[in-house]
């Protein structure tokens, strides 16, 4: 029988299949290589993008702040305006009011009767005067009662002086009484429209 080397052959076929392993695993490191080298690109330009739009969002919401800022700082002055139109309104509804209770106060003082002081906080009133007899405060606060600004008196002190005095004329009665200002109906209707 003829002896046939296949040993040489059998080499060849190894040193064949060894190149060609080499190469694809040459070519799987330098496709991974790429691949690595792609997705670090790619991942890089998509943090940049993001840092970017950080950026300009952070401009954005500092430019909000801003304009906060100043309509906060324009609402305390419209505030304060405001105030101060209800103040000037108040005032010029209330403007008429102090002539009425002047002239009230006029009006409903009897003969007999001299009011020596009056002071007003808000729609409360101290009236202290000089009478010649009790009864005279008593017509007085009867007319107090009866007019239409003015309401609820009640009598704080009555001294009467001079009960030795050998005329009546000569006796004189002390007062102070607290009336209640009030506007009536039918003007609080007016001052509105």
């Amino acid at each position: 029988m003829a002896s046939i080397n296949l040993l040489p052959w059998r080499r060849e076929l190894r040193e064949q299949r060894k190149r060609e392993f080499l190469a694809i695993l040459g070519g799987t490191v330098v496709l991974c290589a790429v691949v690595v080298l792609y997705a670090h690109t790619h991942v890089e330009r998509m943090i940049s993008y993001q840092n970017d739009r950080n950026a300009f969002l952070d401009r954005e919401i500092q430019a909000v702040n801003v304009k906060i800022a100043q309509i906060r700082q324009l609402e305390k002055t419209k505030s304060a305006l405001l105030a101060r139109m209800n103040i000037i309104q108040e005032l010029q509804r209330s403007r008429p009011e102090i002539v009425h209770l002047f002239d009230e106060l006029a009006k409903t003082v009897p003969e007999g009767v001299y009011l020596t002081r009056v002071s007003h906080k808000g729609t409360a009133l101290t009236v202290e005067g000089v009478a010649q007899s009790n009864a005279r405060v008593s017509a007085y606060m009867n007319n107090l009662d009866s007019s239409p600004w003015l309401t609820d008196p009640k009598l704080r002190v009555i001294e009467t002086k001079g009960n030795n005095a050998r005329n009546a004329n000569e006796r004189r009665s002390y007062f102070t009484l607290e009336i209640k200002q009030v506007v009536p109906k039918s003007e609080e209707g007016e001052q509105k429209s």
